[in-house]
């Protein structure tokens, strides 16, 4: 039976490196789940950076920017630690694939994917990290689309939250505890 983590937090919160930290501070195969595509240069300077934050740490990358729940129930090839880096662009990338398909993505399809994430996290043998931002506490956006989008990353992040066996808050590099089970291993252990 899978851990569960899920580790939010605003943009240049530290989350992500958090996310690292604690993996790598874990024993077993380490597989880190990407979500984000090359979209552009800027974006690609992006993943170059936190590729090179792994390099030499003994990290594979699997790169599935779609079928998370399907990546996560493969097991990542025999790893014992997930880090999926974000769910925030994983539902962006199914938000633009719905648009570009001509249909609407909804909050209730959101909330059954994050079930199937957590089904298939569920099921692995090890731990998941997810890394996820909380777009939620800005101000509103001015525009319909980005409006539907906070709320489609928001219902996700509850779901995911939810079904977590730690939900870890990540402020100005600081990692705030909002949830913790008690099944879970001390992570000194």
């Amino acid at each position: 039976m899978a851990t569960i983590h899920l580790i939010t937090g605003g943009s240049r919160s530290g989350k992500s490196r958090y996310g690292q930290e604690l993996a790598e501070s874990l024993p077993g195969r380490r597989v880190y789940v990407a979500t984000c595509p090359v979209i552009d240069e800027e974006m690609r300077l992006r993943i170059a950076r936190h590729q090179a934050q792994r390099t030499g740490r003994g990290w594979r990358t699997v790169e599935e920017p779609l079928d998370l729940a399907g990546v996560i129930a493969r097991g990542g090839d025999g790893a014992e630690v997930l880090l999926v880096d974000c769910l925030t662009l994983w539902i962006n990338n199914l938000l633009y694939r719905a648009q570009q398909g001509g249909r609407d993505l909804d909050e209730d399809e959101i909330a059954a994917q994050a079930g199937r994430v957590l089904q298939a996290c569920g099921r692995f043998g090890g731990t998941v990290i997810l890394v996820t931002n909380e777009v939620g506490m800005s101000i509103v956006p001015e525009n319909a689309l980005a409006r539907h989008y906070r709320d489609l990353v928001g219902r996700c992040n509850q779901a995911i939250a939810a079904g977590a066996d730690q939900v870890t808050l990540v402020a100005c590099g600081c990692p705030l505890t909002l949830k913790r089970t008690t099944n879970i291993k001390e992570e000194s252990e």
